[in-house]
């Protein structure tokens, strides 16, 4: 049966909390795992639904995947025996992509079906696909499926046309395993693209470059075993300082990277909130006066403020007497958060790419549909901070990328209840 969150209004976070792993790196790490010819472990994990369809996905390519504890794998892939993941699963999960590089580098071939995950506008592959292509693979894409098939990876100049986490990770993957150099130009810089790089070079590889706009991979004949740890998720813990700060509470964000949330500090301190910042902690500190501040926010791909973190901030801008202006320049679709924020009050007005919300207005509670993961977590935030209850339907989106979400701000003092739909835990509210 479906379930959904029932959320009470009016609760103000207030506690600490120690951040899980990056699940945008994790996704990755696991498809990487395929090019060691040997077992590599990976700690610090998030338990989310995406980490448990890649097990499957995994194992079902005749990779041997145990768990030592709850934030650990032991993945074995000497004797992974198929090129082809299950349609069923792939298309179901956007990081299934990562599966192009990893075993396009180990197999030299592979077949895949077009990938899925949240619709958040038009999300092509065509700069993986030009990546693999200047590597050397034949690539075919028919009914739905790519086809990638290469006798022998060689490394080439890549220029990305825009820029890609997806594709600069990609096409390390497949050419850390290629013959000769690689160079990627334009590539990603976020501290995700950093963390892949820093486990395939503990497995053998050669990369240099990750986290600027250029990367230089020498690529080798085998990668062996080695363990990692998954650094910090930055989206969950800028959710959590966004959460504390929209509902006027306080929290302790432990175990983070601070330098990651360089961008969401800086925007948080602009609206008018306090933070301290520690050398893997930050505490926020929200304003109980109502004197938010309206502001102009702009994302970018790292070190800009991260797209991840618009939908929850647009909930604490509603917040701000005055007018802000929310510019979206990463996804196409990523306002689709806006009409369900209107059924709670919120004033929004969408001009293409740009959101104008004239804010300073009480929320109220409403049930509300979830369509995308980072959606899920504005909508949390806006059922804290509203009059009455929020129901959330659609709450497997929201577990895709953030761990038992309900027990997660249960440590931060507030209330959210998983209930199968049409029951009823708050009666009278």
């Amino acid at each position: 049966m479906a379930e959904c969150l029932l959320i009470p209004g009016k609760q103000k976070v207030k506690g600490r909390i120690k951040v899980c792993g990056s699940k945008n790196t994790a996704v990755a790490l696991l498809p990487a795992a395929l090019l060691a010819e040997s077992s590599t472990v990976l700690y610090n994990l998030p338990r989310i639904t995406d980490i448990d369809r890649l097990v499957e996905i995994l194992t079902a390519l005749g990779a041997k995947v145990t768990s030592s504890n709850h934030h650990c794998l032991r993945i074995d892939s000497s004797s992974i025996n198929s090129f082809t993941p299950p349609h069923s699963l792939a298309n179901k999960l956007r990081a299934s992509y990562y599966l192009m590089g990893s075993l396009l580098g180990r197999l030299g071939h592979v077949e895949i079906p077009l990938p899925g995950g949240c619709n958040l506008g038009p999300r092509p592959i065509d700069q993986h696909i030009k990546g693999f292509s200047a590597l050397g693979a034949d690539v075919e894409i028919e009914h739905g499926i790519v086809k990638l098939k290469a006798k022998k990876l060689k490394g080439a100049h890549i220029y990305l046309d825009v820029v890609s986490v997806g594709a600069t990770i990609n096409i390390m993957l497949a050419a850390v395993r290629a013959e000769g150099k690689t160079v990627i130009e334009n590539a990603a810089k976020e501290p995700e693209i950093v963390d892949v790089a820093n486990y395939l070079n503990a497995m053998g590889a050669r990369v240099r470059g990750a986290g600027t706009d250029v990367i230089k991979i020498e690529g080798v004949n085998e990668l062996g075993s080695t363990e990692h740890t998954v650094i910090p998720d930055r989206i969950e813990g800028g959710t959590y300082l966004i959460a504390a700060a929209a509902s006027g509470g306080e929290a302790l964000v432990e175990e983070v990277i601070p330098k990651h949330l360089d961008p969401v500090v800086a925007k948080l301190k602009e609206v008018g909130i306090h933070l301290e910042v520690g050398p893997d902690w930050i505490r926020v500190q929200g304003n109980n006066d109502g004197s938010l501040l309206p502001s102009d926010l702009k994302t970018f791909p790292y070190p800009g403020f991260p797209t991840d973190l618009q939908p929850p901030m647009m909930v604490l801008l509603t917040q701000a007497a005055g007018t802000s202006i929310v510019t979206e320049n990463v996804f196409e679709r990523r306002f689709r958060h806006v009409d369900e924020l209107k059924k709670m009050g919120a004033r929004i007005k969408l001009e293409g790419r740009t959101a104008v919300i004239q804010g300073g207005q009480d929320l109220t509670g409403a049930p509300l549909q979830v369509t995308d993961l980072r959606g899920g977590a504005a909508f949390i935030i806006a059922g804290l901070i509203s009059r009455g209850e929020t129901m959330l339907s659609g709450v497997e989106h929201v577990d895709r990328g953030y761990e038992k979400i309900e027990e997660r701000f249960e440590r931060l003092g507030v209330e959210l209840k998983r209930v199968s739909m049409g029951e009823r835990l708050f009666p009278g509210k």
